[in-house]
């Protein structure tokens, strides 16, 4: 009789429990445009009972009847509080509308720990690109607004953070480039096509300073460039984006003692036109984004030019049925045509020329190449603060020339990541990333490779401190050879010191597996060669940094300065080194000099220095002003220096008289100061604004670059008579101005290289010259 009576008990409790439960459900929005916010908290008397919002800002959970106070958190947002009485079996629904927050700066990052963090509160040093910068300065290919960012510089299109990188040709990337989260290098070379990128829908740019491979792998040993693109918004948009422009090189320029007349083109000038456009909307649970460009540019560089065209389409299905859970696939596929050439006739007379010896005809080679991802992707987002991703993508490369360079190259990537966030203190992160490349090529012969990893990071936030900790393990292979399994680690810390001013620092670990291109390359370059290294062996590196960042409110104007200090230290560096590795030799072919590049690793090496960047936008009055600058001061040496040797990868030396560097154990192509700001002012229906970039003078080259005696003046002629007349570096302003015509249409006129500064951004390759362009932006 007790066990029955005991069991009836326990069956009314529970029954009266179950019936005592209500539910809260609903969408939070933003005030601004009423769209939904995802990512968003919502918590039940400041318990463990909540839940965060799917990718439509809707939300449901369950709590006890009775009153409480439900709370409204996001990121940028003002917080809010909603008190509620629930009554028995009772499905309240609560719509709650977020207005920015004017005390925060209002820039929102998800790159440094892959969830979205307040700019303020990430451990590492980052810069943001939004959009309007982009288009403002008419940007066809992004490694133009790149270039622009503070602590970053673009070399013969290779990235460089923090002269963590110098000039290696195209061949292998210290700093890894992410198209929503997802590596965009080439399965062969281990490169980016800057032009492949989608300048017409971005979201922002956000740029990581020092080793991020613990959470992103190895080829982002010095950083990270994410590429972030936009979801439609409510209402439907269509852009388009038509500009015509052209290359001013009808002036002599004197510098120095020295004229340089660079008109090849005759009275008509070199020409630049294009087209992007972009088509977003949602239909009903799908959102569909359409856009690409069109590019036409007769180059400045004589028998030079480019014509490429771009389609890209975004799209996710969100599921009615199952909340939470959305599905899609991204395409973006490019094709184009254009030749080039990589070694001016001379410095003076000929900087726009191709090289070419008497009586032959110019190093010109052209290619088509055709460039395609297909990008996968699955989301599901929990009740509990749980969050599930797989994402998958298939890229394809295939260059095709006239000059037996061509390669085809497969590259499939796959990522599975599990987040869960604890009480609003404990965000964990953990994924498993398995990728597959296949190269057919006449550079490199056939290869595959293949690379596995996890990684596992936990963020604390406790009060002012916030705590980040996380690792990797990673093997690579390339056909029979395996790296061995290695292990990266990162930690940081960010202290808010007082309201606006918050204190870090943090230590990461780089690990850099060389790329095809790198081990296996062997072709012709112009006149030189370029050889293989087999034997060549990963990179390492640790890297650390203390930095503090001020917030700045003046009015409705929000921003701030950052300051740091870095230090990196590199074992087993790799570099491209210039000089002669064969003896000359004659054949039916003709004469070849056995001059070229080769990659090595050349022992311990060290970067440091500080940097200090300013941004910000807002309103000021009646001026709406934007603003990015940045200083960078890098010292970075090569701790073991002999002028007359280079050490092997198998401890052997090289020696010749034309190997290493010039001057110093400074290491070469990079600079030791580094500036870039932009600003921009708009008035009503006028918008003005101004870009400078400023580089000291490339200290250190190849020693065979500079030869005075037979292969500099014969390969590379002018080289060092350019280097000798420019010894202060560089200094470039960019200048803009458009009138908003009607409330949909803007017309811009912007000029690039406004003073016609003639200069060389690596050796033998002198830069555009000044380029008008007119650009019509009509939105509706």
């Amino acid at each position: 009789m007790r066990k029955i009576i005991s069991s009836v008990i326990l069956f009314f409790l529970f029954f009266s429990a179950y019936a005592q439960i209500a539910t809260i459900s609903g969408r939070v929005v933003s005030k601004i445009n009423q769209e939904g916010l995802p990512g968003a908290s919502v918590i039940v008397d400041h318990s463990t009972n909540g839940t965060i919002t799917d990718v439509d800002g809707k939300y449901s959970l369950q709590a006890p009847i009775g009153k409480h106070s439900i709370t409204f958190r996001m990121i940028g947002m003002k917080e809010k509080t909603e008190p509620v009485n629930l009554q028995e079996s009772e499905n309240m629904v609560v719509i709650m509308m977020l207005e920015d927050d004017s005390k925060e700066l209002g820039v929102v990052v998800v790159s440094a720990s892959k969830f979205e963090q307040k700019l303020e509160e990430v451990t590492v040093s980052m810069n943001v690109i939004k959009p309007s910068l982009v288009e403002a300065k008419n940007t066809t290919t992004m490694e133009d607004i790149i270039d622009q960012t503070p602590s970053v510089s673009v070399i013969d299109g290779q990235a460089n953070i923090r002269g963590g990188s110098g000039w290696s040709y195209g061949a292998g990337s210290r700093v890894l480039i992410l198209v929503d989260d997802l590596p965009q290098l080439t399965a062969d070379a281990g490169d980016v096509k800057w032009n492949f990128l989608p300048v017409e829908n971005l979201e922002q740019i956000e740029v990581i300073k020092g080793a991020a491979s613990a959470l992103y792998g190895s080829s982002a040993l010095n950083g990270i460039i994410n590429v972030r693109t936009a979801y439609p918004k409510a209402i439907p948009q269509t852009r388009i984006n038509v500009y015509s422009g052209f290359y001013n090189t009808d002036e002599k320029i004197k510098l120095g003692d020295s004229t340089y007349n660079l008109n090849w083109s005759g009275s008509i000038p070199q020409q630049i036109s294009g087209i992007n456009f972009l088509h977003s909307r949602q239909i009903k649970n799908l959102d569909l984004i359409v856009g690409g460009n069109m590019f036409f540019d007769d180059g400045y560089r004589e028998g030079e030019y480019e014509n490429r065209g771009r389609f890209n389409c975004n799209t996710r299905y969100r599921f009615k049925k199952i909340d939470g859970l959305s599905c899609g696939v991204n395409l973006n596929t490019m094709y184009t045509e254009g030749s080039l050439t990589f070694i001016w006739h001379d410095d003076t007379t000929g900087a726009y020329r191709p090289f070419q010896f008497p009586g032959s005809s110019a190093l010109i080679s052209g290619y088509t190449t055709y460039r395609t991802n297909i990008d996968p992707f699955i989301t599901y987002v929990g009740k509990k603060g749980s969050q599930w991703k797989l994402r998958t993508r298939y890229f394809r490369t295939n260059n095709l020339n006239n000059t037996h360079q061509e390669s085809k190259a497969d590259f499939y990537y796959s990522e599975l990541q599990y987040q869960k966030r604890i009480k609003e203190i404990i965000t964990l992160t953990t994924g498993l990333v398995a990728s597959d490349s296949k190269v057919r090529s006449e550079l490199y012969n056939n290869h595959e490779g293949t690379n596995l990893a996890f990684y596992l990071q936990g963020d604390l936030k406790w009060q002012r401190l916030i705590l980040s900790f996380g690792g990797r393990i990673e093997k690579n292979r390339i056909d029979s050879l395996s790296d061995k399994l290695t292990p990266v680690l990162r930690a940081g810390l960010n202290y808010k010191l007082f309201e606006g001013t918050n204190l870090r620092a943090s230590f990461g670990q780089g690990y850099r597996y060389p790329a095809i291109a790198e081990k296996y390359v062997t072709t012709d370059l112009s006149i030189l060669h370029i050889y293989p290294n087999d034997s060549l062996q990963s990179e390492k590196s640790w890297s650390a940094e203390v930095g503090v960042m001020q917030g700045i409110k003046l009015g409705r104007w929000r921003g701030y300065i950052d300051a740091a200090a870095f230090y990196t230290r590199f074992n087993d560096m790799i570099e491209f080194t210039f000089s002669q590795w064969e003896k000359p030799t004659i054949d039916s072919l003709g004469f070849h000099f056995g001059v070229g590049f080769k990659a090595l690793n050349i022992g311990e090496t060290e970067i440091k220095g500080l940097d200090i960047s300013l941004a910000g936008e807002g309103e000021l009055g009646p001026l709406t002003l934007s603003l990015l600058a940045g200083y960078t001061y890098m010292v970075p040496d090569q701790l073991i220096y002999d002028s007359s040797y280079v050490k092997a990868v198998d401890g052997t030396l090289y020696k010749g008289a034309y190997l290493g560097s010039d001057s110093s154990n400074f290491l070469k192509y990079r600079y030791a100061h580094l500036a870039k700001a932009d600003i921009g002012i708009a008035y009503k229906k006028i918008s003005i604004g101004i870009s400078c970039r400023y580089n000291s003078i490339m200290k250190n080259v190849d020693k065979l670059f500079v030869d005075t005696v037979f292969y500099g003046p014969l390969l590379t002629p002018g080289v060092k008579h350019y280097r000798d007349e420019r010894k202060t570096g560089d200094l470039i302003f960019d200048a803009r101005v458009s009138y908003q015509i009607i409330y949909n249409a803007k017309f811009a006129f912007i000029v690039k290289n406004v003073f016609n500064y003639i200069f060389m951004q690596r050796p033998a390759d002198m830069q555009p010259p000044r380029t008008f362009t007119g650009q019509l932006t009509i939105t509706f």
